[in-house]
């Protein structure tokens, strides 16, 4: 079996790192103090594995980054770059012998085109900074995780993030025309095009988004924007019985043609922990809630939401309204954009990050029960249902060891079962390391070993990042 290769040549102490670090860049730009390594040595998953680095360096600039990863392939020191750490599989978590290269500083918006309708973004603006800057503009940009208020471009775009409004309006990489990268070696590239059209070469652009910093560190993105007026936009929410009714619904919506601009679940667990930490008037006794955004103009858009509502109510949905004003409709939706953080309150949530097939989103809901059922363990159900895009959420009391065992039982039966129905072992998060068997079970050796080739033709040594995004050896 080909492995890739790891820096040899180890640097005599941290101390030495940090002096040469110092001279390389500004005052205050290098952390090596104990609540600083630890603050920046893990992202948000949970029980992934991660070492102490070195040092943490705040870039500011794309040069800061290059003299850094110079620095680091003269010495034989791995680097392990980071947005804001909102990742939940473990992808931007230190390793043995790094450098962990912050990008949280590089937050301004260079460019905006309108006539082109395109920004050049740096990787530490936080999405939903970009999404109210283009505002202005009158332009959008569709991508919007869950976390848009916290996580960044650039870690959007290392994961190919996705969000509420992909299901009609597409992830990441259907909006990234180019950036510049770093790479293993040091020197800077710019991948991709400002055009509306372009097929010179190879797509290295699609190539990197989604990487996870395994092929070069991403320091700013052109990302394609559309307008922004001409949407108008209309909810339908409906309680529902059991997940089960609530995916039949999803199931029907997609059968039906229908492509909303949402459609979110969140099981009861998420109701009551939302409303309880933010009161916002949720009710406590009902099972799920699904909730469906359309935004087509005019007649088009009544048709459209009451042809939904429609299916909720055939599907078995209780209570089922229309809500046309902004603020009820942002607020509906609040309520599933905090589902994890309220939970997260609880205790340690252990993250899934499934998708399957739209027509088998009731079949993986009804498998994910009998997982909690069999191992014992408290699952809690959010989903971009819309795109089959699932997140059990398997929470664990803190420091207890054989619930957290029961957990990560339940973690691997689920991804087998998404498999087994013509799945995929992440939507939107990334491999990182929680995924990696599951990856290689997806993907197979021989794909496996494709991905160590390319990883090799651009970091031969492995210095970026290593062993996360596909199994290594």
């Amino acid at each position: 079996m080909t492995r890739i290769s790891s820096p040899s040549i180890f640097p005599a102490t941290r101390g030495e790192v940090v002096s040469v670090l110092g001279e390389l860049l500004s005052p205050g730009q290098v952390l090596s103090d104990s609540d600083a390594l630890a603050r920046y040595s893990h992202d948000d998953a949970e029980w992934a594995d991660y070492s102490e680095p070195l040092a943490v360096v705040l870039a500011h600039s794309t040069e800061d980054v290059a003299a850094v990863v110079r620095f680091a392939a003269e010495r034989g020191i791995r680097v392990v770059p980071r947005g804001a750490g909102t990742g939940l599989s473990g992808g931007a978590n230190s390793v043995e012998n790094c450098i962990v290269v912050s990008l949280e500083r590089l937050v301004s918006v260079v460019e905006v085109n309108v006539d082109e309708r395109y920004a050049i973004v740096q990787a530490g603006v936080i999405n939903d900074h970009l999404r109210a800057h283009v505002a202005q503009y009158g332009l959008w940009y569709p991508p919007d995780p869950a976390s848009s208020a916290i996580s960044t471009i650039g870690g959007n775009t290392a994961t190919n993030a996705g969000g509420i409004c992909c299901v009609k309006y597409g992830v990441t990489r259907d909006y990234v025309l180019g950036m510049t990268v770093v790479l293993a070696d040091g020197s800077i590239v710019a991948l991709g095009r400002k055009t509306a059209k372009g097929v010179t070469g190879y797509d290295l652009t699609a190539l990197l988004v989604g990487s996870e910093g395994t092929l070069g560190i991403i320091t700013d993105v052109t990302v394609k924007l559309l307008p922004l007026a001409g949407r108008e936009t209309r909810a339908v929410v409906g309680y529902f019985p059991s997940l089960q009714d609530a995916g039949v619904a999803v199931a029907e919506i997609s059968r039906a043609g229908i492509i909303p601009a949402a459609l979110e679940l969140i099981d009861e667990q998420c109701i009551r922990a939302v409303d309880e930490w933010q009161n916002l008037g949720l009710p406590h006794n009902v099972n799920t809630l699904l909730l469906a955004k359309v935004d087509e103009t005019g007649q088009a858009g009544e048709e459209l939401a009451q042809r939904v509502a429609d299916i909720f109510v055939a599907a078995g949905g209780t209570n089922v309204e229309r809500a046309n004003e902004t603020a009820d409709v942002e607020r509906l939706f609040l309520a599933r954009r905090l589902s994890y953080p309220a939970l997260e309150r609880r205790g340690p949530v252990l993250t899934e990050d499934i998708c399957v097939p739209r027509s088998a989103v009731p079949e993986m809901l009804t498998r994910i029960q009998r997982a909690a059922a069999r191992h014992s363990v408290v699952i809690a159900n959010i989903a971009h249902a819309g795109d089959g895009n699932l997140h059990p959420l398997i929470i664990a009391p803190e420091g207890d060891t054989a619930a957290i065992g029961r957990a990560k039982e339940a973690f691997d039966e689920i991804v087998a079962d998404c498999l087994l129905l013509g799945g995929t072992v992440t939507g939107e998060h990334g491999v990182g390391l929680l995924k990696l068997p599951g990856a290689r079970q997806e993907l197979g050796e021989r794909v496996v070993e494709m991905h160590r080739s390319v990883k090799r033709a651009l970091d031969p040594t492995g210095l970026l990042n290593p062993g996360k995004a596909f199994p290594a050896s």
